[in-house]
């Protein structure tokens, strides 16, 4: 499944549901968490229940509540239908084990990243893959969670702290061999940073990135999507190699290329929904 963007929809706003999935997401994550007040989850629940009982052009996840809260049989009963599961508060494979027992034929996304605890479980994820879509981040419980005062400066830089959260989230990801995505954008009127920071995400060697708005999606996804100028030089690196069998190093325009260059290069190759063929031409 491609994850360039996933859009996140309150579940008790099913005003809402379709101009999400019209958005041009890659997937809609229809919330019963955070964007949906204690009094409102009953009527979410049947809202979200009702929408995906019927079939859509879109991916559709839904954001359950915690696993360890009064939420979890109710929210599952309710998710009957949806492609996959988007689990907050994960502490690494333990939780994911746990869901996966109870809610055995759904695939899983964890936010990894939203207690002090689930710091240490970012590199477990490779033992639970084969359940997971992939591992995303989120930038705004963990410090509610420490005292902090917030994760971002008045840039919009992250601090220290949460820089290094970021990158362990993104290395656990690649470790587990699941798609790694990067946090939402929450300013959500500046496109201009949007961009630069989706961008910035794809260069650090994010998949895809959640939104908070359908207008953050198209940027969303350009960002992730891989230009023309790379699938050629990619197409070109993959070709250069299947010329020179058992090579090591080529160079290609007057540049050295070797193994990690091969190996970016089909993952371009792939992003695009194309694939290598075995003797590496695509």
């Amino acid at each position: 499944m491609r994850l360039r963007s996933l859009l996140f929809v309150p579940g008790d706003r099913p005003e809402r549901f379709v101009k999400a999935a019209q958005s041009g997401a890659d997937a809609i994550i229809l919330d019963l968490e955070d964007a949906v007040a204690p009094a409102a989850k009953p009527k979410a629940r049947e809202a979200v229940a009702d929408y995906l009982s019927a079939p859509a052009d879109v991916a559709r996840f839904v954001r359950i509540n915690a696993i360890d809260g009064p939420y979890l049989e109710a929210d599952l009963v309710a998710a009957r239908g949806a492609d996959g599961i988007v689990l907050p508060k994960a502490v690494g494979a333990a939780t994911v084990r746990s869901l996966a027992l109870l809610a055995p034929m759904m695939k899983i996304l964890p936010i990894a990243t939203e207690t002090p605890q689930a710091i240490f479980g970012l590199g477990t994820y490779g033992e639970v893959a084969e359940h997971l879509y992939g591992l995303t981040w989120g930038a705004e419980d963990l410090p509610a969670a420490i005292g902090a005062m917030g994760s971002r400066r008045a840039d919009g830089s992250y601090t220290a702290p949460f820089e290094m959260v970021r990158s362990m989230a993104l290395f656990g990801a690649h470790a587990a061999g699941v798609a790694a995505i990067e946090t939402v954008y929450p300013a959500i009127r500046d496109l201009d940073g949007l961009a630069a920071y989706a961008a910035r995400g794809a260069f650090d060697g994010f998949t895809g990135m959640m939104a908070l708005h359908p207008d953050q999606v198209p940027i969303i996804n350009a960002a992730f999507t891989p230009s023309a100028q790379q699938v050629e030089q990619a197409r070109a690196i993959i070709a250069a190699f299947a010329d020179a069998p058992g090579a090591g190093v080529l160079i290609l325009d007057g540049k050295m290329i070797d193994a990690p260059h091969l190996a970016r290069a089909r993952n371009i190759i792939a992003r695009t929904g194309g694939a290598a063929l075995p003797d590496g031409r695509d």
